[in-house]
């Protein structure tokens, strides 16, 4: 089994089905150059039978982003496969994604239809599609919550017909990572001819676990996994690219599992896709979040400024983050209160000093945000308290 997982990119397609997410084809157009330039494997780069404005922006990328496979949702309808073929069709690589129904739940009370008939349009779907082009991917939906050996016999039948990749969506966001885990794992163990497809994921977030339903998917065999920057995406969103890309490189001593991502890039994507949908990223959001290299307690502080490896398992520069940094607050300690002043260019004898902590600590209890300029009055006014011979330069400055 090839030791390297794909990174399928699905931001344009179902990260823009967030509430208000909207985007316009120049806005599309410009976040594929990014991606590609990130390097993802795929973009999947809308649904073009939804709109005439999707079709051309998928057109548009299919004409000018160069470097991974470019493609589109259709339903496993002919109409759908059409449009998605005229869209992609220019893209030096390309390929068609198609997804239908496999849970009992969706057959019965969204299909109105039964088992045999959607395993029978699926078959046909996906050998109408395989008579266009090369690369074909089917999503049996809803898939962690089918009956597995309805699933198992409906992977075996799209395989033969054509699909070169089968992706088990987690629709839902029911299943947990252990049963995710052991799905892909039964997957490669009682579908005959697995061997002729790729296994991809695609997670949803509703109970918090797409990353690691993704992860676990991979330890069992799955080899791309579809995921949206920042973790956008239908409801609660879907796996977060910089989440599981950070994972696998983090760990990778002991996955060895790459990816072809430039990390270094991920908060500049990161920051273009929340500027151009305005869904904002939380603070706290792992990998590239405003807080996920900052630190606040003085424990933490203490730890991070004697050696980093204390606190941070990542390198901020490693996803285009710049630097650590250190928040002063309440809980702040006196050495990263020292370390800030330092910074400043501050040195304050030891007096100075215990005079100017009592002041900082008086201040962080009754003020959220301590900015330089706090810091710079505390000096000025320990300093009219402790004179001290300074020379020239700024008041507190020891030369």
């Amino acid at each position: 089994m090839e030791q390297r997982v794909y990174i399928f990119d699905t931001t344009l397609r179902d990260g823009e089905q967030s509430p208000g997410a909207s985007l316009n084809s120049d806005q599309k157009l410009a976040i594929a150059w990014q991606l590609a330039r990130l390097g993802v494997d795929v973009i999947e780069a809308g649904f073009p039978l939804s709109s005439p404005g999707d079709f051309e922006a998928v057109q548009r990328i299919a004409r000018q982003v160069e470097g991974p496979m470019i493609t589109a949702l259709a339903r496993a309808a002919r109409p759908d496969i059409d449009s998605v073929w005229q869209a992609v069709r220019d893209a030096e690589r390309k390929q068609i994604h198609m997804v239908l129904s496999v849970s009992d739940i969706h057959i019965e009370r969204k299909l109105r239809s039964n088992r045999r008939d959607v395993l029978r349009r699926g078959v046909e779907a996906v050998a109408y599609a395989r008579s266009l082009c090369d690369q074909v991917e089917y999503s049996p939906e809803d898939a962690g919550r089918a009956d597995p050996d309805y699933l198992y016999e409906t992977l075996e039948a799209v395989i033969e017909a054509g699909a070169t990749v089968v992706n088990i969506p987690d629709t839902t966001g029911y299943t947990l990572p252990n049963e995710f885990g052991a799905l892909i794992a039964s997957i490669r163990a009682n579908v005959p001819n697995i061997d002729r497809a790729l296994i991809s994921v695609h997670c949803h977030n509703d109970l918090g676990l797409s990353t690691a339903n993704s992860v676990a998917a991979v330890l069992n065999g799955a080899r791309r996994v579809e995921c949206t920057i920042n973790g956008i995406g239908e409801r609660a969103g879907n796996a977060s690219l910089e989440e599981v890309v950070m994972i696998l490189r983090t760990r990778e001593k002991s996955l060895g599992l790459p990816t072809g991502i430039d990390t270094t890039r991920l908060a500049e994507v990161s920051a273009l896709v929340a500027r151009e949908t305005g869904i904002p990223v939380q603070p706290n959001k792992a990998v590239i979040g405003a807080n996920a290299f900052a630190h606040a307690s003085g424990i933490h502080q203490d730890g991070v400024l004697k050696d980093k490896l204390n606190y941070e398992i990542m390198r901020p520069e490693e996803v285009g983050m710049g630097e650590s940094r250190i928040v002063l607050s309440p809980r702040s300690g006196r050495h990263a209160f020292q370390f800030r002043l330092a910074e400043l260019g501050y040195h304050l004898p030891e007096a100075a000093f215990a005079r100017a902590w009592e002041e900082f600590l008086d201040l962080a209890d009754r003020k959220k945000d301590i900015l330089d300029r706090d810091l710079e009055e505390i000096v000025q006014s320990t300093q009219a308290l402790f004179p001290h011979p300074l020379g020239e330069g700024r008041v507190g400055v020891v030369a």
